[in-house]
């Protein structure tokens, strides 16, 4: 599993702009199932990311797809974890 930390590196006023193209990237890897939660950060400084992906590489490739990314309004910062403990009803995603 991964965590996928955004932290915006522009003005708001461009991040608002890039919203729904980014929305569009999310539901298309949460359709793919590779997307488990995300929501943004509290200050509004960015964003996180819960993904399930085979590897860091297929990670990297995926947030090459996100408008933020490609725009520059957002960098990534992928921290990789194996989930060895989990709350009853999320024992599907535990790993060993």
């Amino acid at each position: 599993m991964f965590i996928l930390h955004l932290t915006y590196v522009k003005p708001l006023s461009e991040i608002d702009r890039l919203i729904p193209p980014h929305v569009e990237y999310l539901e298309k890897h949460y359709a793919a199932g590779t997307f488990l939660f995300s929501g943004r950060r509290e200050p509004r400084t960015g964003g996180v990311i819960i993904a399930r992906a085979g590897s860091r590489a297929e990670v990297e490739e995926i947030i090459q797809e996100d408008p933020f990314l490609i725009e520059g309004v957002a960098e990534y910062e992928i921290v990789e974890f194996v989930p060895t403990k989990t709350a009853p009803d999320l024992g599907g995603y535990k790993e060993s």
